[in-house]
Order: C-alpha cells, then sequence, then structure tokens
C-alpha cells in the first residue's frame, strides 16, 4: 500500500481536479446547448475557438448573483490590443480633466428630488471585487452566441441603412454641430418586451461621417434591455462603436477589440440597479463621453467613474471631432403590420395614459 501524499500535494490535486471538473462542466454545458438547438458539431467548434480568443485568461472569477460570470483579467492583456491598430498601444491609465462644461456641478452630485435613488456599484461587485491591475470582463458563453444565429451577427447592429422597412424606431434630440464631448442624466428603467427579438435603450450617439459614404463612425454608450443579446430582460449598461456605417466594424461592449478599458469596478454589459418605477422612486446615472484634446482619444464616464476610452486610431472621421450628438431612446418594433408591438421605450408613460408616444427622459448638455 502506497503512503499517503503530503498535504501540499493533496492540495495541488484537489485544485487540478476542481479546474478539470469546472472545464469539464462548462463543456458539457455547451455541448448540451448545442444539442438542444440542433447545433453541428463543426459550428461548435467553430464557436469554441472564438471564445477561447475573446475571453482572456481570467486571474479571478466572479460569479454575479445576477447570473453572469465576470473575468478579472490583466488591463494590458484585454482583448482591446487584439485590434491591428492597438498592437502596439500604450494604455493611458489616467484620464484627462472632463471639460469644465461636462463637469459634475454641485447640482448633479445629489438626486434631483427626495424620490431619485442613485448607487455607482453593479450586482456583481456587491460581495467582491477585481484586483488591482485587472479589469472586469463579463464573459461570452456558447450560448450567448447560438441566440445571434451566427458568429457574424454575434455581438453587431443590424446595418440600418440596408434595411428595406426599419424596425428601429427613435425619440431623440439631435445637436448637429462640432463637439468634444457630451453628457446625459438618464432614468433607469426596465421596460417591457413583447418578444425576445425587440429592444429598448436609451443612450447618447456620438458620431461624425455620413451613411451615404458609408464612413459614419460612432461612440454610443447608455443602458438597454436586450434578451437576444444578453439572455434575459433585465436593464445593463453598454457601449457600442462602429467606423464604416455598421457595416464591418464595430460591437456592443467588449465583445470585439475596441475599447480600452482601466476602471476595474464596472461591468460593460453588466446589470444597473435599482431602476426606477412608475409613480415611485426615480433611479438615475450620468454619462460622460469626452475628448482628450492630447491623445485624441474618446473617454467615457460613467456617474463618477472613468470607465476607459476608444482610443483614436480606430476612428477616421471621430479622429478630429464629433459633427452630431444625439440623446434619446429607441425600441425595436418586429410587428410588420399592425399592432404595434407593445414593448415600452423608457417609462412608457404616454402609452400608459393611452397614447402611442415613447416616453424617456434624459438632461443633456454638450
Amino acid at each position: 500500500m502506497s503512503p499517503p501524499p503530503p498535504p501540499a500535494l493533496l492540495v495541488l490535486l484537489l485544485l487540478v481536479f476542481v479546474a478539470v471538473v469546472c472545464e469539464e462542466t462548462t463543456h458539457a454545458s455547451a455541448l448540451n446547448a448545442a444539442t438542444t438547438m440542433g447545433v453541428s458539431p463543426q459550428k461548435l467548434e467553430r464557436i469554441q475557438r472564438y471564445l477561447e480568443k475573446i475571453n482572456k485568461p481570467a486571474v479571478k472569477s466572479i460569479k454575479s448573483p445576477d447570473g453572469d460570470i465576470i473575468d478579472c483579467v490583466l488591463m494590458d492583456k484585454q482583448l482591446a490590443f487584439d485590434h491591428p491598430l492597438l498592437k502596439n498601444h500604450k494604455i493611458q491609465r489616467v484620464a484627462p480633466k472632463r471639460p469644465a462644461s461636462l463637469s459634475d456641478d454641485a447640482g448633479d452630485q445629489q438626486p434631483r428630488n427626495i424620490g431619485t435613488a442613485r448607487r455607482a456599484l453593479q450586482a456583481w461587485n456587491i460581495l467582491d471585487n477585481c484586483p488591482d491591475g485587472t479589469v472586469p470582463v463579463q464573459r461570452t458563453t456558447v450560448e450567448d452566441v447560438l441566440r445571434a444565429g451566427s458568429l457574424s451577427r454575434f455581438g453587431k447592429k443590424e446595418v440600418h441603412q440596408q434595411l428595406g422597412a426599419t424596425k428601429h424606431e427613435y425619440a431623440i434630440a439631435v445637436a448637429n454641430q462640432e463637439a468634444y464631448g457630451t453628457k446625459a442624466i438618464i432614468d433607469i428603467w426596465n421596460p417591457s418586451l413583447e418578444q425576445a427579438y425587440e429592444f429598448s435603450l436609451s443612450q447618447i450617439w456620438v458620431t461624425a461621417g455620413s451613411y451615404a459614404k458609408s464612413n459614419i463612425n460612432t461612440i454610443e454608450v447608455g443602458w438597454q434591455a436586450y434578451p437576444q443579446l444578453y439572455g434575459d430582460n433585465k436593464t445593463r449598461l453598454f457601449i457600442y462603436w462602429t467606423r464604416d456605417a455598421y457595416i464591418t466594424t464595430g460591437c456592443y461592449n467588449l465583445k470585439c477589440p475596441g475599447f480600452m478599458q482601466t476602471d476595474k469596478q464596472v461591468v460593460l454589459g453588466g446589470t444597473i440597479a435599482p431602476v426606477s418605477t412608475y409613480g415611485g422612486k426615480q433611479s438615475e446615472k450620468t454619462f460622460h463621453v469626452w475628448k482628450d484634446p492630447n491623445s485624441g482619444n474618446w473617454w467615457l464616464g460613467y456617474d463618477n467613474i472613468n470607465v476607459g476610452y476608444r482610443p483614436a486610431a480606430i476612428f477616421t472621421e471621430l479622429a478630429s471631432s464629433a459633427t452630431s450628438v444625439q440623446w434619446g431612446g429607441e425600441i425595436v418594433n418586429r410587428h410588420t403590420v399592425r399592432p404595434h408591438t407593445t414593448t415600452d421605450m423608457g417609462s412608457a408613460t404616454s402609452r400608459r395614459k393611452g397614447t402611442r408616444r415613447p416616453a424617456t427622459s434624459a438632461t443633456s448638455r454638450s
């Protein structure tokens, strides 16, 4: 009979066993999902290779109470460095000062009324946090990709100008002018969605270029409820970008290279709580987008947190300035004939009062 292994070896064997079990469990879950949805082994293999590319190695992983898995990835190993124009990029670790016109004055530091609630933290970091030197990244799963229908569509918007009859409906304010930043205080809602392939959002668009030349550059940020992308109806923080009018470039959150995160507190794609209640307490968040005059990078602020930036190198038209800023809401209406979808925009106050006008609320500045 062999002597028992020393305690240190037992610990090592246990860790190896746990790692193998976790890996096999994850793989089994993916196989089950693929089998249920009738996915071929070849397609599943392509998806697995894709996930290995975008899910960077984590120094720590956190299971969020909302069901997400958050990977703490070394800042200098994040997906942004896979972009061909960012291979030798030097991280701008310190955010530039926000322009005076966009800074948080005393009125923005506190709720606008007694019934307004604010909280900077997301569900995942209530009980745990990522270590210094890392950034939190929402893990992408096989199920996430399968909901999109294909790898080419995963994490991307529809090419609006190529749609015969757009299914996207908007309620927005527009400022067509040279701009180097903007700010919006947006009420947070959890809108009702009629179909899983519809969504509702409230956001900022910072743009330059034109659809006619297929060179629209955008920087987008806000909140959305989008079951096809996230697998649930929860209200989530999101960002987006493109530099060719959504044709080949860009994606939501960190689903492709293009955003350099420097903060360890905020998960892009993570849930936002609390949300506003109709006739009750209101919840709001402040979103900032501004250009660093020295580096040319476009920074993102979420309440008082500087989350990270879009490097100047990935843009063409936005390399100098924005030429238009929009604030407002958007829904997708999948109905091809009447009646109109019942999917809410924002609070849906107008529908509650018996009209069909969308309702969204934001205080903006540029």
